[in-house]
């Protein structure tokens, strides 16, 4: 059974559409039968993850860990089964993520806003030429409701 003992960024490195998790040697542990084998940058040396939808998208990575002198090779598809690796991963990235920003209103609701608050004004300014007793500008301003 494959376990993470240890996954921490060497560095991160983040750009407008991706978080770049780079590894380094004493960093990233797994323990495999009980045996500590340590991340060795032979193969892969980062994981990248979108800003955006949160996935990892350097499926086709492998990395390389050694113990004394064997060197074992996962690929990045069997350590995203590992659920201690994607919860360090989405650990280590949530601060970089993007947030949901609001959609563009389009053109008819902006229309409606503005409409509605030009409504409102109108409103503002009888209820005033009325505590002003003021009659003309009270009827030309009814003409606008």
């Amino acid at each position: 059974m494959v376990t993470v003992k240890e996954l921490k960024p060497y560095h991160i490195k983040v750009d407008s559409e991706y978080i770049h998790i780079i590894l380094a040697y004493q960093y990233f542990n797994i323990s495999i039968d009980e045996s500590v084998y340590k991340f060795v940058p032979v193969d892969a040396k980062k994981i990248t993850v979108n800003r955006k939808t949160k996935q990892i998208m350097n499926m086709k990575a492998k990395f390389a860990f050694q113990k004394g002198k064997e060197i074992i090779h996962i690929a990045m598809t069997d350590l995203i089964f590992i659920p201690e690796f994607l919860i360090q991963i989405h650990l280590i990235a949530d601060p970089y993520y993007l947030e949901d920003l609001p959609t563009k209103k389009s053109n008819d609701e902006i229309t409606e806003i503005i409409d509605e608050l030009e409504q409102l004004n109108v409103k503002r300014l009888i209820d005033r030429a009325l505590d002003e007793k003021d009659e003309t500008a009270f009827r030309q301003l009814v003409k606008y409701l």
